[in-house]
């Protein structure tokens, strides 16, 4: 037995890009936002009241994603307009993909954005995902607004 330290793994590509990918993330939200790295590897910030997370991952070779989950707004009244609303506001939308989940408390109001990041620059990546933010933030005061 020896007193030398056994020698991890080396890191796997695909592991490699996405940290890449997630690191060009953090430091292009880190411009606007107070950004924590979770223990699951998502980067997790606030826009306003809007709670958001950002995941990376890699489809195929090449093509490394990252995918923008904020949370627009929860336990609304489940309410047949509002969902309309929302709804209508989805189909207008440039930057994500607009979810209403019926829970027990109501509804909940998630946006979604997903695009290929990988070889984008700190400024075109943090335009893009204060794009995505932006909207989620006005779109929870549009709802909000409606209650």
């Amino acid at each position: 037995m020896t007193d030398e330290p056994m020698p991890y793994p080396a890191p796997h590509p695909e592991a490699m890009r996405t940290g890449w990918v997630l690191a060009a993330a953090r430091e292009a939200l880190e411009r606007y936002h107070e950004v924590v790295l979770d223990d699951d590897g998502a980067l997790t910030f606030r826009h306003g009241d809007v709670p958001c997370a950002v995941q990376s991952t890699e489809l195929v070779e090449g093509l490394t994603m990252l995918s923008l989950t904020c949370v627009v707004a929860w336990d609304l009244p489940d309410d047949a307009e509002l969902a309309r609303s929302a709804a209508e506001r989805a189909g207008q939308g440039l930057f994500g993909t607009l979810g209403v989940i019926r829970t027990d408390r109501g509804m909940d109001v998630t946006l979604r954005y997903a695009f290929p990041a990988e070889g984008l620059g700190s400024a075109p990546l943090s335009t893009l995902l204060m794009l995505v933010v932006s909207t989620a933030s006005q779109l929870r005061t549009e709802l909000l607004d409606q209650r």
